[in-house]
């Protein structure tokens, strides 16, 4: 009796279409600022320093971009790890760490000064900065943001995420775009409110479960590409304090072919370009609505016409968080 029930179980699962999506045909439209704080899944490095004239980390074959993930075979998940196996030792550990999605070992010497060991690295567990939500999804309650990758500065590498959360954000002032500049959203971050837990950080956005109430009494239904015309279309961003604002923008043209860059777009709204003179760092993520639809989220800025901008379709966006 038992061995049928499984096997008829294995057959239920087995015979599920593989068509089928777990995003909804509506949700609820974002805007808001937020703050972000991304965990590195294990500590990355960022940097070398010389002990003793000596640059013994780099020297053991560790490159900026390496993500260190143990250390004399114990898990390192942040900063304080490290530390605390490190000032345990020895003076001779053994660094397990990825190196281009390998995972490889080295072994290190380091060097005592002021009666401490030194690694000769620059390292982190965290990234931090701010952006814009795009969607909730009022039946799986997962969030989309941003529509692009959370990329370290330092390295210049999409920045792997063990865990994160998004907060409520306060906008104070904005930095206008200039041709070739441009321009940013200045905000202040609420850490003790948080209202999701990001779960992944990709080329199509980050994305996680929104753990705040919403109100889900307005929906907007999910574009398929052929639904977006050229012509008129509104964002929906944060230019001061916590007020989610409409603004009037152009469609000029939709590119199905391209990856992130699906949307070109042109802002015409006078108040938006007063404030900022066009699309500014901290915007990315703003929902882009045409009549009843969502069609996609800002991502990039045309740098030397900060009046042009680029969006993702949101399906691809909801495609991504599926993955």
């Amino acid at each position: 009796m038992i061995k049928k029930t499984f096997q008829m179980i294995l057959l239920t699962i087995l015979f599920i279409p593989n068509f089928v999506k777990a995003y909804s045909d509506y949700l609820i439209l974002g805007g808001h600022n937020i703050g972000i704080e991304l965990k590195a899944n294990g500590v990355v490095i960022v940097g070398f320093y010389d002990v003793n004239h000596k640059y013994i980390a780099k020297d053991a074959g560790l490159n900026i971009g390496d993500v260190i993930t143990t250390i004399n075979d114990k898990s390192i998940n942040s900063i304080k790890d490290l530390t605390d196996v490190v000032s345990s030792s020895d003076g001779n550990i053994k660094i397990g760490y990825i190196h281009n999605d390998l995972k490889k070992f080295t072994n290190l010497t380091l060097i005592k000064q002021n009666n401490s060991y030194r690694t000769g690295l620059y390292v982190k567990d965290s990234i931090t900065g701010i952006g814009t939500l795009t969607y909730i999804d009022p039946e799986t309650k997962l969030f989309g943001a941003l529509g692009h990758e959370i990329v370290d500065s330092k390295t210049g590498k999409i920045f792997d995420v063990s865990s994160g959360s998004i907060y409520k954000s306060l906008v104070t002032d904005i930095e206008p775009s200039e041709n070739g500049i441009p321009g940013e959203k200045n905000a202040r971050v609420l850490r003790d409110e948080s209202s999701g837990d990001i779960y992944e950080n990709t080329n199509k956005g980050i994305f996680g479960n929104y753990t705040n109430a919403f109100d889900d009494s307005k929906k907007f239904k999910v574009a398929d590409k052929n639904d977006i015309k050229k012509g008129k279309a509104t964002i929906y961003t944060v230019l001061e304090d916590d007020k989610v604002e409409e603004y009037e923008i152009k469609i000029i043209k939709t590119y199905n072919n391209q990856d992130t860059k699906n949307i070109l777009f042109e802002i015409v709204d006078e108040r938006l370009l007063q404030k900022t003179n066009g699309i500014v760092q901290g915007m990315s993520g703003s929902p882009i609505v045409q009549g009843e639809y969502i069609i996609g989220a800002v991502t990039h800025v045309v740098v030397d016409n900060p009046h042009r901008g680029y969006g993702i379709f949101i399906k691809n966006m909801l495609e991504e968080s599926e993955n």
